[in-house]
């Protein structure tokens, strides 16, 4: 197995001070980097696919296969064939506009049965924008016949449509959308949770979507290629999550910037297709391009009942070159948590147990599929005790719902989630989608509409989406203890105030306030107030968790919460 970094240091068990270890990177840079070693294992010798010219990983033969290249390295850049494109109603209207521009109003789609369009972000509201994007998913997929557009007509009884899932990356894979050796692209930056499949997965924007619509076809570069080698097994009060907390903690938020994370090892063997889907699904949380785990039994035996399509699963080649191979001991990890404000903000949760938390939210593509909850249901049952904060539940998708109400959890003399849940305190269990994951319009389910502590099972920690209006999960009166937040830091005369950020915009600052005449803002780095004007019958454009949203001074005059 070649690689042009492998890390090797003696086995240490993760602590908040983990051990360090140097070692050379390509350009012969000695850098230092923290991570518990595995034990040694027997040389790995993965299956080769196809004739082979030269050595590949596994996201290099894909995107080989798909360019229709027989070879492929690292940087080269190649029109990619698509297998399967998916949009939401968050970025789904704004591709529909940019295909219809640059193609007619009256082109067709490349091949409407490639094209997936799943409503679920912000579903649940009587927000008329939100609403209305809806609308237009169903206007274009009526247009366009599309045969796979999983609709919502009826939003006061989830139940009462049977063609609406939930969360998109989680009804993917449900619905057989996922499949080995494939291209799967999404407007969407978590689409590469499909990579636990086998397949290239990965988001891309509004303008390179309205493009796939219409070709078929993408420019794309070819990344290079992490390794992460998960050995020893994996203790019962583990997840996936904390597995990608760990690495995400040792390489950073951009350690695999526009690079390939490929997961291997015996511990990844042994996880279940929803774990690997977590695993997966937060690389982009490191910079990742995409990230992919090696099919196998356990993905074949998953994909049996939901595709009748055939596909080819590729393997990386055993003398394929990585650019770093990271190697970890399962078996010696601990549960983890990431503090504010970013997911490489990484601690173990027993050293977070003096913090108070106002509320705990269990949902989203990373945090709602059915594993998540009857794990969660484990520990209320384990803990016997009620719960002390609200605690929201928000199952990803519709069959996530119904096993919430279903499956027994082992070790509970017969009962369900749903019955340890009510038995806890719990909420009752929301419709499924995103709900408040990425903030949504004011009535969101579980949108915080004030700064509040809170424990969330989803993938980002970030000051935007639910925790738009946060900037720590700590108690406000430790903030001045806390070095990004000085008693010089103009910032805390927000909090003496209760004036919370209205929204963190693209550009590094927050909005604070708006009305008819300026746009007031702070600015996170210089740490001073900025303001804008408004110039009079124009509307301002706003850039808010990547996705645009434009804001007429009739809204901004009224001095309501914007919706997006």
């Amino acid at each position: 197995m070649a690689s042009s970094s492998s890390k090797n240091v003696s086995l240490s068990a993760f602590t908040s001070t983990s051990q360090l270890c140097s070692y050379k990177c390509k350009k012969g840079v000695s850098k230092e980097i923290m991570m518990v070693m595995a034990p040694q294992q027997s040389e790995r010798k993965p299956a080769t696919t196809g004739s082979v010219k030269i050595p590949m990983t596994m996201t290099e033969k894909i995107l080989a296969r798909a360019s229709e290249k027989p070879q492929l390295r690292p940087g080269d850049n190649v029109w990619v064939n698509v297998d399967v494109f998916m949009t939401n109603d968050i970025s789904g209207p704004g591709s529909i506009g940019i295909f219809n521009k640059e193609f007619g109003e009256n082109a067709k789609v490349w091949d409407r049965e490639k094209v997936v369009v799943i409503p679920d972000h912000y579903i649940f509201t009587t927000d008329e924008r939100a609403n209305r994007n809806v609308d237009i998913l169903r206007d274009f997929s009526m247009e366009q016949n599309i045969k796979y557009f999983y609709d919502i007509k009826d939003l006061s009884n989830f139940k009462a449509n049977p063609d609406y899932k939930g969360v998109c990356h989680v009804a993917l894979a449900q619905e057989g959308h996922c499949r080995p050796g494939e291209v799967l692209l999404g407007t969407d930056s978590h689409t590469c949770t499909a990579g636990a499949f086998g397949q290239f997965a990965t988001g891309i924007g509004n303008t390179e979507a309205g493009f796939v619509l219409g070709t078929g076809k993408l420019l794309l570069k070819v990344p290079p290629s992490l390794r992460f080698v998960l050995d020893g097994e994996m203790p019962d009060y583990l997840l996936a999550k904390d597995l990608i907390l760990q690495i995400i903690g040792e390489i950073s938020v951009a350690g695999a910037t526009y690079k390939s994370m490929e997961f291997m090892g015996t511990t990844v063997e042994s996880l279940n297709m929803e774990e690997r889907m977590t695993l997966c699904n937060m690389v982009i949380e490191a910079g990742g391009k995409n990230g992919v785990v090696p099919a196998d039994s356990t993905t074949f035996k998953y994909l049996e009942d939901k595709t009748s399509l055939p596909y080819e699963p590729v393997f990386s080649d055993a003398q394929a070159s990585f650019l770093s191979e990271f190697r970890f001991d399962v078996s010696k990890l601990e549960p983890l948590v990431a503090k504010p404000h970013s997911p490489d903000n990484r601690a173990l949760a027993r050293e977070c147990k003096d913090i108070r938390i106002d509320r705990v939210y269990i949902g989203s593509c990373t945090g709602g599929k059915t594993e998540d909850f009857l794990a969660a249901a484990k520990v209320f049952l384990t803990s016997g005790k009620k719960v002390k904060v609200p605690t929201f539940l928000v199952p990803g998708t519709q069959k996530v719902w119904m096993d919430i109400y279903t499956l027994t959890v082992p070790g509970s003399g017969g009962k369900t989630c749903s019955q340890i849940f009510e038995e806890a305190g719990c909420d009752t269990p929301a419709s499924p989608s995103c709900a408040a994951c990425m903030g949504g319009p004011r009535d969101t389910y579980a949108r915080m509409n004030e700064a509040q502590a809170s424990f969330l099972q989803t993938m980002m920690n970030l000051p935007t989406g639910m925790i738009m209006e946060i900037l720590s999960w700590l108690p406000l009166k430790s903030l001045s203890k806390c070095s990004h937040f000085q008693h010089s830091d103009p910032l805390m005369l927000l909090f003496k105030k209760h004036c919370y950020p209205l929204m963190l915009l693209k550009n590094g600052r927050m909005l604070l306030s708006y009305n008819d005449k300026e746009v007031v803002c702070y600015n996170l780095k210089r740490k001073r107030f900025t303001k804008t004007d408004i110039y009079a019958k124009k509307d301002y454009f706003f850039l808010v968790a990547y996705t645009p949203c434009f804001v007429s001074l009739k809204d901004v005059a009224k001095g309501e919460q914007i919706s997006r």
